[in-house]
């Protein structure tokens, strides 16, 4: 009998596998997770709405269906859980918001509709900073989320609660979101894998497209959905569950013209790849900078690529990713909000209390024309680009950011380093992939940059690094005792 702790400790491709070869049972399978949901989440809070008696159902329906001999799905009985900014149909979907504490959808995001229809079990909502507008996993409404390896950390997010819960072993699947950074940031943070596909590769709806919620309808031309996972395999196995065309999301693209799980062989041999620790003069703490190089290098060194050191300009732009989002933003419903007393971040707060001429917005849609002007300008002159993920590691709980970075203080959320937003604003697909730790034992992330388009370059670089520097091995010491 396999012992709950290696059932957890499985990829979700290979519980998919042992399911499938009926060497586990769904039943075994979720109960296990469940089992180690119950013992590790009252200290990380990863899930802000857990499923359990519906997960145990859909098990013992999904065992059934596997004795029975029916057609199953990739991901049959196989547990997943999802950022509560992912409508769930009959499930509450919190947002992270007192404005939605009581807020039961009543259809599923496309995604999940594909999960489902391949067979995944959800396990629960995981917790997300107030209507994912920040990059820390606490609001109002629910217990903090904790960082597994070192709880006075942040996980990062929003997707905070996603990414916690899959480095501690609750579940091998999950699904982020990420406007900014939001699956990037907490793969970085918690030693995951984080894969923001192009833009429209994986569609959007209600999330980010229904404008009877405030909040919920936010963010429309700049978040993605997409994977973190323990293994690149993982992220590419639900990608190819979850991408490709629907007609209820007009920015959805039509169905790739590869498969994401052959995409991880292709040979990088010859390819020219930029790196940059710093964007030419940004702060970057001292481990993040060493471990990001001494990675890039592994490219030339392993994989016999050319890599030049070489960045995109973007020092006058580092203000445009707020204005963008205000400009997505349902102003007047979230005015209302807050008004009412319903908005907690003091960020969040302030922005609604300030007003925005139609210059300022159309401004910042130039601006944002310019970074994919200067993004692909860049871009046509290589394949792939490198770079950190997060300027730092993991901050501490209480925070929105890091106070000082090398001991200089930092004036941005997002630290001052254009890692992140730019490729939400150019629809590029980029992934974080696990570097190695700092001298105090967080994680660190590469974050790697394909040209537009090209998410198969991005995941067999990503797939590459981790044979060359598996990382899936490690666990924090939580989920070890």
């Amino acid at each position: 009998m396999t012992g709950s702790d290696d059932i957890s400790r499985m990829s979700g491709t290979e519980q998919a596998q042992r399911i499938r070869n009926k060497q586990l049972s769904p039943v075994e399978v979720t109960r296990a997770v469940l089992d180690r949901i119950d013992a590790l989440d009252p200290v990380l809070n990863a899930f802000c709405t857990l499923t359990a008696d519906m997960a145990m159902d859909a098990a013992q329906k999904a065992e059934a269906a596997v004795m029975a001999g029916a057609p199953l799905g990739p991901l049959h009985g196989v547990p997943v859980s999802l950022k509560d900014l992912i409508c769930t149909k009959g499930v509450r979907t919190m947002l992270g918001s007192e404005a939605y504490k009581d807020f039961v959808p009543d259809e599923d995001d496309i995604v999940v509709e594909r999960l489902k229809d391949a067979g995944a079990i959800l396990l629960g909502k995981t917790n997300t900073a107030e209507l994912g507008y920040g990059a820390v996993g606490h609001n109002n409404i629910s217990p903090t989320t904790r960082n597994p390896w070192n709880t006075d950390k942040t996980p990062g997010g929003s997707s905070a609660g996603s990414a916690a819960a899959v480095a501690a072993g609750m579940g091998s699947l999950t699904l982020g979101s990420d406007g900014g950074g939001s699956i990037r940031s907490p793969a970085s943070f918690c030693g995951l894998f984080g894969m923001k596909p192009s833009f429209g590769r994986v569609p959007a709806y209600p999330g980010c497209r229904d404008p009877r919620y405030p909040g919920l309808s936010s963010w429309e031309s700049t978040e993605h959905i997409g994977p973190l996972t323990r293994t690149v395999q993982d992220s590419a196995l639900m990608l190819k569950v979850v991408s490709g065309p629907d007609m209820r999301d007009c920015h959805s693209l039509p169905g790739p013209e590869f498969d994401w799980l052959e995409t991880l062989q292709q040979d990088l041999r010859g390819k020219r790849i930029a790196y940059t620790p710093d964007f030419g003069g940004c702060r970057v703490d001292a481990d993040v900078r060493q471990l990001t190089a001494e990675a890039a290098q592994v490219f030339a060194t392993e994989f016999g690529c050319e890599v030049v050191e070489d960045a995109p300009d973007l020092s006058d732009m580092l203000d445009l990713h707020w204005m963008i989002i205000l400009r997505d933003s349902d102003l007047s419903g979230m005015r209302e909000l807050h008004r009412k007393g319903l908005i907690y971040m003091p960020h969040l707060r302030a922005a609604m209390e300030q007003s925005y001429s139609a210059e300022a917005l159309t401004d910042a849609a130039r601006q944002r024309q310019e970074v994919v002007m200067r993004m692909w300008r860049f871009m046509s002159k290589y394949d792939l680009f490198l770079c950190p993920t997060v300027a730092y590691p993991a901050f501490d709980i209480d925070q929105y950011g890091p106070d000082t970075i090398e001991g200089a203080p930092v004036e941005s959320l997002l630290g001052g380093l254009p890692s992140l937003w730019p490729v939400n604003h150019t629809g590029q697909p980029a992934a974080s992939v696990p570097c190695g730790m700092t001298s105090t034992g967080l994680p660190v992330g590469l974050q790697i940059i394909g040209r537009h388009l090209d998410d198969p370059l991005v995941m067999a670089a990503s797939a590459a690094f981790e044979t060359a520097r598996p990382w899936a091995h490690l666990w924090p010491e939580i989920a070890t005792t």
